[in-house]
């Protein structure tokens, strides 16, 4: 997974380049480099391993003046991360300089070929194949640079977003994608912007054009050509301009110290945001374009198949448990990544929901040739409008939770959980499990979230303490029952993510089948024990945990005093119906997984090994 920008316009690439760059790092902050067509005419390339930061230190140095370029931040597929295997990539004559974001399935055989003409390598990586065949086709072919690469995708399998210059065509940009995400911005002087997405580009301008797979985009100064479009088979189109209606100030961390921190507080408006034109309290209902429009398919669902990685999961786990209890429909939640290998048995009568909060996962996408090829109904669940999951999908829904650049997901999973719920509502209701009583009930419920939010998260200062006595461990375990066992996983996973703790979650009732074991004071547990569901039994499990000696810190409904002379800690919050208590009870396990990172002096926001939009297998 990587970022890539580019820029040709009237202004130096230079600065813009490196500010897009630092847009784009959540995606990718292991190496980094930049690639600009200097006003001589010269192609310069610098790049460094390690983030932006080491990348600007290194060529604000030296003379970059130009008006075209590309850069380039990387998460390691292909070879180590190092000065060799960062991008841009240069062809063996120096002429081309390449970026690019994905995998070339097919690299090993393009560079035994190529090696068998007299081209030679001196990364790992795949892309380097790619800039060579590029420039072994421009030479066979006699060509510009935008035919070169057209020509060249035709022999290329896997995914890509890439973006290319040539010294030979100053003031010129290409770009193309497949299966990979990529936006191209149109300034109000005709200059253009390149990103993976559209945060660097916002600044700038919020024209956007969101290229189809295969596209290949030429693009320079409108004296010079302006926006050129073409297919892989040559054939040129108009672009299609889209508005974007976000502003600048949604991708900056807005006096907080962390976009992670900033993301958990922002979670009180963003339920406000999903909600609105939805949840319709006036009218005791709910208004789900997607389901209203496709109402058949979701009430004759034969059942739900859920595919989704990571966070996303944690999601359709919850949704598992509503679909079933509230929806009387079965429901069956499968990794992404494993969905996609298997041979799975889907039928036409099937609904398949796919979750991704970039809508560009490359396991998720996958997962939709598959289904709709068997006929299936596909539902996105999706952050990013016009991503690819959003494009492929019969039917999707939004999470309008604005863009989430911190990589562990927080405020996106929470909207996810909510869209779902919303969902499983109108199913219920219609098919009459759910009554008009409980419905409205539920309804009134969701309106009070934004509030509920904020009252958990007004005592920060608890869980800030409870975390300072976590920082010394090396092993956690997360314990919740029913559909608090997802938000265990998740809030295990959060601190794996970013503080480095290990954490386990596992059912309550599981405990002593295994993890009991684990008991020690030195290593703490968690418990979700609100009294939305099998309250008692949980009572019971905590007893089995201080029987042996082990420090508990329990997530407890508003009210309870029964917890509080057992355990170590308690975590309140509010009563509300057992469908939502989930996006009530992650939040806490949130903040407490940001307050050990920093106070451990962890990269909260990019933390080792890991990237925000997993677009690579």
């Amino acid at each position: 997974m990587c970022g890539i920008v580019g820029y040709v316009g009237r202004k130096e690439a230079y600065p813009v380049l490196i500010s897009g760059l630092k847009h784009l790092e959540y995606r990718g902050y292991d190496s980094a480099g930049v690639g600009i067509i200097g006003n001589d005419g010269s192609l310069r390339v610098y790049k460094v391993r390690g983030n932006v930061s080491r990348l600007k230190e290194t060529a604000d140095k030296r003379a970059h003046d130009g008006n075209a370029g590309i850069a380039h931040t990387r998460w390691a597929t292909h070879g180590a991360p190092n000065e060799t295997n960062a991008h841009p990539h240069l062809s063996q004559d120096g002429h081309i300089a390449l970026v690019h974001n994905g995998i070339i399935e097919n690299y090993i055989e393009l560079k035994r070929e190529l090696a068998g003409l007299g081209y030679g390598f001196k990364s790992e990586t795949d892309s380097e194949v790619l800039v060579q065949f590029i420039s072994y086709n421009r030479q066979k072919y006699r060509c510009t640079l935008a035919e070169a690469v057209r020509i060249s995708l035709h022999g290329v399998s896997g995914s890509f977003a890439i973006a290319v210059i040539d010294d030979r065509e100053p003031g010129c940009v290409v770009t193309a994608r497949r299966s990979c995400p990529l936006a191209v911005g149109i300034g109000t002087d005709g200059s253009c912007f390149i990103a993976s997405d559209i945060a660097p580009i916002l600044p700038h301008t919020k024209d956007v054009v969101y290229p189809d797979d295969d596209d290949v985009l030429r693009l320079s100064l409108p004296e010079k050509g302006g926006v050129e479009m073409m297919n892989i088979d040559g054939e040129r189109r108009e672009p299609t301009v889209t508005r974007v209606e976000m502003s600048a100030d949604q991708v900056e961390k807005d006096g907080y110290d962390h976009y992670m921190e900033k993301e958990i507080h922002q979670q009180p408006q963003v339920m406000r945001e999903c909600m609105a034109g939805r949840v319709l309290l006036g009218e005791d209902r709910i208004y789900l374009e997607a389901f209203e429009q496709n109402r058949e398919r979701f009430l004759n669902a034969s059942r739900i198949v859920i595919v989704a990685c990571g966070t996303s999961w944690h999601a359709g786990l919850v949704a598992r448990y509503a679909f079933e209890r509230y929806a009387n429909t079965p429901c069956e939640v499968e990794y992404a990544s494993e969905y996609r290998y298997r041979r799975p048995v889907i039928l036409p009568t099937d609904v398949v929901v796919v979750i991704s909060q970039s809508g560009e996962t490359a396991d998720s996408i996958a997962a939709i040739r598959p289904a709709k090829e068997a006929g299936a109904f596909v539902y996105g669940v999706c952050n990013v409008d016009n991503s690819t999951i959003v494009r492929m999908a019969d039917a999707y829904t939004l999470t309008k939770a604005g863009m989430e650049i911190g990589v562990a997901s927080t405020k996106a999973f929470t909207a996810q959980v909510l869209v779902l719920m919303m969902l499983v509502a109108e199913m219920g209701r219609a098919k009459g499990v759910m009554g008009g009583e409980e419905y409205r009930a539920l309804i009134n419920d969701m309106v009070q979230l934004p509030q509920h939010i904020d009252y958990i998260l007004s005592d920060e200062s608890a869980i800030r303490r409870f975390a300072a006595t976590l920082l010394p461990c090396r092993s956690m375990l997360y314990l919740g029952r029913g559909n608090q066992y997802p938000i265990a996983l998740e809030g295990a996973l959060k601190i794996k993510e970013i503080s480095y703790i290990h954490a386990e979650g596992y059912p309550t009732g599981e405990m002593k089948h295994g993890p009991i074991a684990l008991i020690e004071p030195e290593v703490p547990s968690v418990v979700i024990a609100t009294k939305c569901g099998e309250y008692e039994k949980t009572i019971s499990n905590i007893q089995e945990i201080m029987a042996r000696e082990g420090r508990i810190t329990a997530i407890a409904t508003k009210g309870d005093t029964v917890l509080e002379k057992m355990v170590d800690n308690v975590i309140y919050v509010p009563d509300i119906h057992p469908m939502l208590m989930p996006i009530l009870t992650v939040v806490p396990l949130q903040l407490l997984a940001y307050h050990v990172a920093v106070g451990k002096g962890c990269n909260v926001d990019q933390p080792r090994n890991l990237a925000k939009s997993v677009t690579v297998e």
